[in-house]
């Protein structure tokens, strides 16, 4: 016969305690407890290393030891709000990055959860965090490498057009002189309505390479800077589609790159979508500037669409959008709903842009 199965430990006892910590102690992420009024009554050994405080200088310290000053008072009024909904467990922070506090005054980002527990002798809330200073540090540089390779691609527009601009449209023009000079000179017949057709397929030609020319890199926007190349679209798209346009934009609103040329871009993405997709009547193309951050927006009082409808996938459009706003570490919102319009809004911090 087997012998019978041999029956789990148990979790209460003189040894309790002492299983417990080494459980917590064993844990690669931080594992602090506190009580209703927010001291520390637990302190695991990870804990000990991410934040430099010792264990043993914990036991009963306020929580805000952990934060920078900055955090501290919304931290208290968020974790008191969490106690009253009943929820066990949920994350912490969001689509935001929280930060602690270390023991040498390094602040360094933390990713945590947070649950509660009603008890005896109180309310206690449990936090476990996992510091992700090297994930952090990796999402920056692989940003600030993808804003440095969007930067080499514009410089490498910005030379094809100025090539296209001054030597191939000048060339064209130059021939065209030439043809016109010889149908003057030759008079009459077949021949002057070849000419004729030369000389319109030469204008084509001049129209379509500045045409690419400016959609690949308009020169605008290098010689007299992001507002005035703002103006330019604006101009532009009323002409190739007949839609109003109108520009709301400070002047005085100058920025080195890559903020203008994303911002720019930002600008022409949206006309290029309200001109495929809206059908609208009117477009309102504002530049504002909010202390630090620029706010770009394009309202158009198209025909609108759900932005969360699961049955259309969002648009290339869109996702470029979302895609140069991040690379200026900012971000876009699209709101819109059937019948009433679309607005694209988009923030970009431009503090490092003065600095």
């Amino acid at each position: 016969m087997s012998s019978p199965p041999t029956p789990p430990l148990p979790l209460t006892g003189p040894n309790a305690d002492a299983w417990l910590g080494g459980l917590l102690d064993s844990a690669m992420d931080a594992v602090i407890a506190v009580d209703a009024s927010q001291r520390i009554v637990l302190y695991n050994r990870a804990a000990e290393a991410i934040f430099g405080f010792p264990a043993a200088t914990m036991h009963g310290q306020p929580l805000e030891t952990l934060l920078p000053a900055r955090f501290r008072d919304r931290h208290a009024g968020l974790v008191g709000r969490f106690g009253h909904t009943g929820v066990t467990s949920r994350r912490m922070g969001g689509n935001t990055v929280l930060y602690g506090l270390r023991a040498n005054g390094e602040e360094f980002p933390v990713e945590a959860s947070i649950s509660q527990l009603d008890t005896p002798q109180g309310k206690i809330y449990t936090a476990i965090l996992r510091d992700i200073t090297e994930r952090v540090r990796a999402q920056r540089e692989l940003a600030a490498f993808a804003a440095e390779a969007s930067g080499i691609r514009e410089q490498e527009r910005s030379r094809i057009a100025r090539e296209l601009h001054d030597e191939l449209a000048q060339t064209l023009t130059a021939l065209k002189m030439d043809t016109i000079s010889l149908r003057d000179q030759k008079g009459g017949g077949a021949s002057e309505a070849r000419l004729a057709g030369m000389l319109e397929m030469l204008d084509s030609a001049v129209a379509s390479t500045r045409r690419i020319s400016a959609d690949l890199r308009p020169l605008v926007l290098d010689d007299l800077g992001l507002i005035p190349a703002i103006e330019w679209l604006v101009q532009n798209f009323m002409q190739r589609t007949g839609v109003a346009c109108v520009l709301d934009a400070d002047e005085t609103i100058e920025l080195p790159e890559p903020y203008a040329t994303g911002v720019f871009r930002i600008v022409q993405e949206s006309l290029t979508n309200a001109g495929k997709h809206a059908g609208a009547s009117r477009v309102d193309v504002g530049v504002a500037r909010e202390d630090d951050v620029l706010v770009v927006t394009v309202r158009d009082d198209g025909r609108g669409f759900r932005p969360d409808d699961p049955r259309k996938p969002q648009s290339l459009g869109l996702v470029g959008l979302r895609e140069r706003a991040q690379l200026l570490r900012g971000g876009v919102e699209v709101r819109s709903e059937p019948g009433a319009g679309t607005t694209v809004e988009a923030r970009i911090p431009v503090g490092e842009a003065d600095a």
